[in-house]
Parts: C-alpha cells; sequence; structure tokens
C-alpha cells in the first residue's frame, strides 16, 4: 500500500576514520550499537519493513530486521540498490537512513514523512544547518522552497557555499521513483562508487517535485566517523536519556557525570548522585538511592527504598526493600534480601565456579546485618536475621538467626542473635 513505509538502513561501511578493528556501525554507545540506535529511532517512526544492508563480515551480527548484503563497496547508491529485492513488491514509501547517526530522534523521521506525503514529493531529502557547514554538500531551493539541487561542496560557486542549510544524506522516496533512479546511476566520480544523493538530481531534472525538511536540531542528523565524534554523540544521547528520567520524577543530582545507558527503568523519587554508571537491564524502583561513582550492571533489580552506596558495584543482583550496600562493595550474581546491611569491603565471589557453567550465587536473606571485609563464597546461603563478624569468609550456609565468621576459619553459633535480641515480631 502507497501509506506503508520501509526503511532501508546503510551500514555496510568499514569506517576507517574510527581506525578500529570493529566497523563503525558496530560500536558500542550507551547501551547500544550505534546502529541499533538509528534501527530503534525507525520502528519509534513506525516503519513496518525495516532493510539493514551489511557487509558481508557483518551481516551475521544483526538480529531482528531483515539483512541485505553489499558485498563490494561500490557506495550509497549500490548500497540501497542491494535492499530492493528483499523489498520487491513493496510499494509503499521508502525511507534511507544512515547507520552512522545515533541522535536521530523518531519525532524528526516522522517529520520528514509528513513533508514528504503532504508535498506529494517523489523524493525529500532531510537537511540541517550545523555549526559549520564544511565539507557537507549544500542544499540549494527553488523559489517555491523545494529542492533545485544538491551541491557538492567541492563543486560549489562562492554563493552556494555561503549557504548554512546542507545535506543530511537522509531521504524518503516513493518507491516507484526510486528503484528506476536507482538504476540510471553512473559512477561519474573518481572514487567510481553510486550516490544515492545523485538520485535526487535525476528526479529534479525529471521534473519530479522534491521537498526538503530541515532538522530542528543539527546533531541529530550528524554523522558519526571518528572516535571524537563518538564521544560527542554518547553526550548527546546521555542528556537526553537522563532528562527523560529527570522529566518523568528522578532526581540526577549531576546529569553531565551520571551514565544512565538505554532500557534502563527507574521510578519516580529515585536519587542518582554524581558519577554514576547505570547499566542496560537494570530497574530501580520508587525511594531508592545510588550513590557517587556507584557502578551498576545489567540484570539488576534495586528494590523501593533501597541504597546503593559510594564505590560500590552490582552485578545481576536482586536488592530487596530497604536493602543497604553503603560504600566500598562488589555485590554480584547475588540476592540481597529486604532490610539487610552489606558493610563495607564485602565481595561476593565464585572461586569453584567452572569454566563454561553459570556462575554460583549468593543468597542473603532479609534484615542480615555484614561485618567489614567480607567474602561469600558462593555458592552459599545466609538465613534471615543472621549477622556476619568482620574479616569473615563464609564459606558455608549460614542458618538463620546466627553469628558466623571469625577468621582465619569460620565458626557458627546457631541462634546466637536469637538468644541475646529475641526473634523479631512476626516470626515464628
Amino acid at each position: 500500500m502507497a501509506d506503508e513505509l520501509a526503511a532501508v538502513v546503510m551500514a555496510a561501511g568499514i569506517g576507517t576514520r574510527m581506525k578500529s578493528a570493529t566497523p563503525k556501525h558496530l560500536h558500542p554507545l550507551l547501551g547500544r550499537r550505534m546502529v541499533d540506535w538509528v534501527i530503534e529511532a525507525a520502528r519509534g517512526a513506525g516503519v513496518e519493513r525495516l532493510v539493514v544492508v551489511a557487509s558481508p563480515q557483518t551481516s551475521d551480527l544483526l538480529d531482528g530486521v531483515e539483512v541485505a548484503v553489499q558485498h563490494e563497496p561500490l557506495g550509497t547508491g549500490d548500497a540501497v540498490r542491494c535492499a530492493r529485492p528483499t523489498l520487491q513488491g513493496f510499494d509503499g514509501d521508502v525511507l534511507v537512513l544512515n547507520g552512522d547517526v545515533p541522535a536521530l530522534r523518531p519525532e524528526t523521521i516522522r517529520e520528514l514523512v509528513e513533508t514528504h506525503r503532504s508535498a506529494g514529493a517523489a523524493a525529500t531529502v532531510l537537511s540541517f544547518e550545523p555549526p559549520d557547514a564544511g565539507a557537507y554538500g549544500r542544499i540549494v531551493r527553488d523559489v517555491d522552497g523545494r529542492l533545485a539541487k544538491i551541491v557538492e561542496a567541492g563543486d560549489a560557486s562562492a554563493e552556494e557555499l555561503a549557504l548554512g542549510e546542507v545535506n543530511s544524506g537522509i531521504y524518503v522516496f516513493r518507491s516507484e521513483k526510486l528503484w528506476p533512479a536507482l538504476e540510471r546511476l553512473d559512477a561519474h566520480n573518481a572514487q567510481g562508487e553510486l550516490y544515492v544523493t545523485d538520485t535526487l538530481g535525476l528526479l529534479v531534472a525529471d521534473g519530479e517535485g522534491c521537498a526538503v525538511q530541515r532538522a530542528a536540531d543539527p546533531l541529530e542528523a550528524e554523522g558519526v566517523n571518528t572516535r571524537a565524534e563518538l564521544a560527542l554523540a554518547a553526550a548527546s544521547l546521555r542528556d537526553r536519556i537522563n532528562e527523560t528520567h529527570m522529566l518523568a520524577g528522578v532526581t540526577i543530582v549531576d546529569p553531565a557525570s551520571t551514565w544512565i545507558e538505554a532500557g534502563v527503568e527507574i521510578d519516580p523519587d529515585v536519587v542518582i548522585h554524581p558519577y554514576s554508571v547505570i547499566r542496560g537491564g537494570v530497574r530501580i524502583e520508587t525511594g531508592a538511592e545510588i550513590g557517587p561513582f556507584a557502578y551498576v550492571r545489567p540484570v539488576t533489580v534495586i528494590g523501593e527504598g533501597a541504597k546503593i552506596g559510594t564505590f560500590v558495584e552490582v552485578k545481576n543482583a536482586a536488592l530487596g526493600a530497604r536493602a543497604k550496600i553503603p560504600h566500598l562493595s562488589y555485590v554480584g550474581d547475588a540476592e540481597v534480601g529486604e532490610g539487610s546491611n552489606v558493610a563495607a569491603g564485602n565481595i561476593t565471589a565464585n572461586f569453584k565456579h567452572p569454566p563454561g557453567e553459570p556462575k554460583a550465587r549468593t543468597k542473603i536473606g532479609r534484615n542480615v546485618r555484614t561485618g567489614v571485609d567480607t567474602v561469600f563464597d558462593a555458592p552459599v546461603e545466609v538465613g534471615d536475621d543472621a549477622w556476619i563478624a568482620a574479616g569473615s569468609v563464609i564459606t558455608d550456609d549460614v542458618p538463620p538467626g546466627s553469628l558466623a565468621g571469625f577468621a582465619p576459619r569460620q565458626e557458627t553459633k546457631e541462634g546466637w542473635v536469637y538468644e541475646k535480641h529475641g526473634k523479631p515480631d512476626g516470626d515464628d
């Protein structure tokens, strides 16, 4: 149907300016690979069909999308053309995206498509106005504001170079206009490549109407080609993620020093202190507090009112309500029950973890108090209301209400806590 939307994401390039063995589009960025940010933006804009054009080396590294392979790097025009067999029979609009624009928003894509359709255009280009137009191709409009031509910087006159509006390399085409235009491309440049940009010139020359939609934020359309540009994109995405959380009721004391990856779930009234890193796959519930210099890694749930303190690392762990790890500890592959307090210098260890097998877990029950400088040698379970002496290595399970530890060898005094302090109300 004509009102359907497909996207072709060009991600076959190596990215030599990154100076990396990792292909440019696969570099990690705030919990996703660079190309994944583009894919998510396209999905958020309502794209029904999504084809990623990849190199033979990376074609098996993309899940959940249709993949077309560009066997030789013959330019962007050839890359889009490689997607045609995958989209055989599709007669809607085709969005052409670069896989190196991670800051692109779904809203901007929707605005581009709306402009394209309302203008009845054969093609529409997304333009932007960077602080320095530099080597970008300049957008030249006609008297009606439509696209007259795109002039590469090396071919532009002084008057054209003075134009601040440039080509992003992001387009939307009517499919029946795109595929024939691609077949007419000629590698007439020094690189011997086919450029999708040239299809716009062919369509304008044919008398087809081509529209222009200017991006409100220039950074959205900026491609990433170097590590320096990758860092700038990361900072932009960091700010965007932090703002979203803050507007949803999360207190981030210093957003500039707080890095929260995509996919983190944070309830209102959570407080996050400076220099914290929170990785994807984490959930933080209402009233929890993340201390300065905390590192919260994936598959972690922090319960209501719980606290992760200063210089604490947590990974693949579940903290119950009001549990606390105040400072200088590592808790990984573990469960900490509600109301428990894990003291400074505590470590959950997997000394007995055989290579290739799942890591053993440490289970700490409710209302447990651990002493400083304690190691839990997983698999090990500490029962509710138990206390652990300072400087201990816990190698055996600790029954509820017991006092355990006493370096250099563990000694367990069953029932000691209950004998000295009685059982908490509600316990049998």
